[in-house]
């Protein structure tokens, strides 16, 4: 279900494509209301199912209740035409599959995105099985 460049989502504009996971399909899109681009992540046409679309509402839910710098914001919800779309904050500079491709990162990087990464999942697990509320 690849959606063409020029789609409209609500007042997003999909650009051009990021990528694909199992729960849904990743855009680059031009919010046209606030003038920034962000990620929007479509529900593809073969998650429709009641199911599927709880589990994208309980992932929308989820991100939404998380407050911590590692972790993206969620902006957006909506539906239109049939599709289901979360829209998502735009990380900034280089990702990190892109510099790994550079060649391996230097210990003191790795161990500083190890830490970054610790404490962003770290903020999504719930308090009451989170290790320091024992």
């Amino acid at each position: 279900m690849a959606l063409a460049n020029g789609t409209r989502l609500g007042p997003y504009e999909i650009v051009a494509p990021l990528g694909a996971a199992g729960m849904g399909e990743v855009y680059r899109a031009s919010d046209r209301r606030l003038d920034r681009i962000v990620p929007i992540k479509i529900l593809p046409d073969h998650l429709s199912s009641p199911e599927d679309l709880q589990r994208f509402d309980r992932e929308a839910r989820a991100i939404s209740s998380l407050s911590h710098p590692n972790v993206y914001h969620l902006y957006d919800v909506g539906q239109q035409d049939g599709f289901h779309y979360l829209v998502m904050e735009c990380p900034e500079g280089e990702t990190l599959g892109d510099r790994l491709r550079k060649g391996p990162l230097p210990l003191n990087q790795v161990l500083k995105v190890g830490m970054e990464t610790c404490a962003g999942l770290e903020a999504a697990i719930p308090s009451s099985v989170s290790p320091r509320s024992r």
